[in-house]
Order: structure tokens, then sequence, then C-alpha cells
């Protein structure tokens, strides 16, 4: 799969935050669904947690799609 790269300034940011910002979902309530539903994984693993935070090095798959935080 090819990651799009995401830069953050921050330390982190939360999943449902990077989801939006990647344009994977159009809303905040959109990706708390689906993350909740287990269709996000987080670094090769299901993640149901909408807040959790990502650093640097996270790599993020939805839907065929996916991201890495840089």
């Amino acid at each position: 799969m090819n990651f799009e790269k995401i830069s953050i300034k921050e330390d982190f940011i939360r999943l449902d935050s990077a989801m939006k910002l990647a344009n994977l979902v159009s809303t905040g309530g959109h990706a708390k669904i689906v993350i909740q539903d287990g269709e996000v994984l987080v670094n090769g693993e299901i993640c149901t947690m909408r807040g959790k935070k990502l650093y640097k090095g996270d790599k993020v798959e939805f839907d065929g799609q996916g991201f890495e935080i840089v």
C-alpha cells in the first residue's frame, strides 16, 4: 500500500482528526462510526479508539487507503 504522508507540528494527533486531515472521512462523525465499527487499522491492528493518539511513524489504513504520520 502507498501511504500518504501527513505532517504534524505537535507531538501527536488524534486518530479521528488525522483521518479528517487525510481526507479519508468527511466529518468527525463519520470517523467515529468507522473507527467504532473496527474498520480502521493503526500500525496493522484494528483500533476502535477514536481519541487514540498518533505519533510520528504511525500508519493508518481505512477503505484501501492509508497515511503515515511524519
